[in-house]
């Protein structure tokens, strides 16, 4: 029994390798990465770790986990919730674009955009997105499988939407034809949304 549990520790020390958490230009933003462990068999990868994050001063109980697919072409965007978020891409290309709309911070109207390349490669990272961020995502080569973690529970004023074709914010979106709900496209642009900020 006692070399049984030597043995485990041993693997876990030579073939599980560490987490590396790296802070971004808009606060609370962080991108989360840990290379999988490989064998003859596939890999493993530990995605998230509560502790980890409680050193970083974040609190993050999850309720809740989803799972979202998008084909080639498809903009979700741009969505801020009233929860932490943590995105974990599973398959495919995709291309994140975070805005910070939260009207008291430094960094407001800031983004920053992310690739993600699950077909070159094993998935290696996500990110976890405190609340009042806007989100998106679009799927450079699908289809783009990706899961997610929120600390509350959906209700009809969770969130709201901001247009992601925005003059103000100029995402370059990696796409020629995007395929975008109506909804998303028709969303408030900022200076609608907060035109007190533009002034």
């Amino acid at each position: 029994m006692e070399s049984g549990a030597k043995m485990i520790q041993q693997n876990k020390v030579s073939t599980i390798p560490e987490m590396k958490v790296t802070k971004c230009g808009i606060e609370g933003l962080l991108v989360i990465e840990r290379d999988p462990g490989q064998d003859e068999r596939g890999f493993f990868r530990e995605v998230y770790r509560e502790s980890l994050l409680q050193l970083l001063g974040v609190d993050f109980k999850p309720v809740q986990m989803n799972h979202s697919l998008s084909e080639t072409g498809v903009i979700r965007a741009l969505h801020a919730e009233r929860w932490n978020k943590l995105v974990y891409p599973l398959t495919g290309k995709m291309f994140a674009a975070i805005v910070d709309l939260r009207p008291d911070s430094k960094t407001f109207g800031k983004h920053e955009d992310f690739v993600f390349d699950g077909v070159s490669g094993l998935p290696n990272k996500a990110l976890f997105i405190p609340n009042g961020l806007g989100n998106s995502i679009c799927a450079i080569e699908g289809p783009v499988n990706y899961i997610y973690l929120v600390d509350a529970y959906w209700t009809p004023d969770s969130s709201f939407a901001i247009t992601p074709f925005d003059p103000d914010l100029n995402i370059h979106w990696p796409v020629e034809k995007p395929i975008v709900k109506d909804s998303d496209r028709n969303a408030p642009t900022m200076r609608d949304r907060f035109p007190d900020k533009f002034k």
